[in-house]
């Protein structure tokens, strides 16, 4: 089961991952947006979206730390565990609870605001789902052991964070995640879930950073008024307006 669960299941949701985002973006380019319901209503998205986004990037950075940083680097550069430990819970907690109000505000919009609620499709609510699941998840494994620790404390950088690593690494150890606590082990399941679910939702839109406008030619504009175009005559091939 433990090889199942944490060798074949994650090779397949990442198989996923890949294969879904060069399909999507091969055979649907049209829909590789982010949908956006700006339009419909923005007072509440003001709010939720940036608490939203700004609360994911802290999420993501934690796990970028936590379990892609060994825990010998950290303590190379004087960070002790005790500082780890610190740093983490709290910047985990702020993180995670921005991302939740920010979710919540942006799931009520979606339920209360009439033409928005009309753009969600099926696999918004299933996107919806499976992030919110992953993101509680986190946030108890934070809580549940950092604060209400029974029987020891869990060390996930000496299990969770090196199964990770040996995952991406092709040589993966079943045993480590084997090992863990019942919490990590659905926030791990739920995680890659989401992540086999990723190119088939809004999600696309993470991938696609607008490089080109770096070098795409500027936009020219030019007056209505007659009285803007000074003493020149207008240039060949431009008619006046107006």
């Amino acid at each position: 089961m433990d090889i199942f669960l944490w060798v074949i299941v994650p090779y397949l949701c990442l198989t996923t991952f890949v294969v879904g985002h060069f399909w999507r973006y091969r055979y649907d380019k049209f829909g590789w947006t982010t949908r956006s319901s700006q339009l419909y209503e923005d007072r509440l998205l003001r709010w939720g979206s940036p608490l939203f986004h700004f609360g994911m990037l802290g999420v993501v950075g934690g796990h970028v730390i936590g379990l892609l940083i060994p825990r010998s680097w950290t303590a190379a550069v004087g960070m002790g565990d005790h500082l780890y430990h610190y740093v983490a819970v709290i910047g985990g907690l702020l993180a995670g609870v921005m991302t939740v109000v920010g979710m919540a505000i942006l799931i009520y919009r979606r339920r209360t605001v009439g033409p928005v609620f009309s753009a969600t499709t099926v696999m918004d609510k299933v996107m919806y789902l499976f992030l919110a699941l992953a993101i509680v998840l986190g946030m108890w494994n934070t809580v549940a052991g950092s604060i209400f620790t029974i029987g020891g404390e869990y060390n996930y950088r000496e299990g969770v964070s090196v199964w990770f690593r040996s995952f991406l690494a092709f040589q993966p150890d079943a045993s480590l995640m084997g090992e863990a606590p019942i919490g990590f082990k659905l926030h791990a399941l739920v995680a890659f879930s989401l992540f086999a679910l990723w190119p088939f939702t809004r999600l696309v839109h993470v991938f696609s950073a607008p490089l080109g406008y770096l070098t795409r030619p500027y936009i020219v504009y030019r007056s209505r008024d007659d009285s803007g175009l000074g003493s020149h005559a207008p240039r060949r091939g431009w008619d006046r307006v107006g």
